[in-house]
């Protein structure tokens, strides 16, 4: 049997977010959904394995939330976040505390996600 958490975040305006995660953080749109032309979105977005779900409806999730992501190869998408000068964030890659190196981000609604890269046990603090 498998199984999967997807963490639902708040959006409120939907070229915001492609822009922040399809044209930014590389994620595609798997699908999306609309009860009628003029109703919010509600999509689902994919980066590999990684599946988020997006929603303009006001009953689903709290902006404001966060959510923990465990990367391989942070150091090289890090490289190449940066590489785009996406206008409103530039993270920096950082050594955290607990054994891991983290990549934290906003995106436009207030959502925060923390990408990080666990050290091999030879080289945690």
């Amino acid at each position: 049997m498998s199984q999967a958490i997807i963490p639902i975040f708040r959006i409120f305006d939907y070229e915001k977010a492609v822009t922040f995660y399809v044209d930014w953080l590389g994620f595609s749109i798997a699908w999306e959904h609309r009860f009628e032309e003029n109703a919010p979105v509600y999509l689902e977005i994919t980066k590999g394995d990684l599946r988020l779900h997006l929603s303009e409806h006001h009953g689903d999730a709290t902006p404001g939330s966060k959510v923990l992501i465990e990367y391989p190869n942070l150091k090289k998408f890090h490289e190449e976040l940066t590489a785009k000068q996406y206008k409103y964030m530039r993270p920096g890659l950082e050594e955290a505390f607990w054994g891991a190196w983290t990549v934290n981000m906003i995106d436009p609604f207030g959502n925060r996600l923390e990408f990080f890269e666990r050290k091999p046990a030879d080289v945690a603090s």
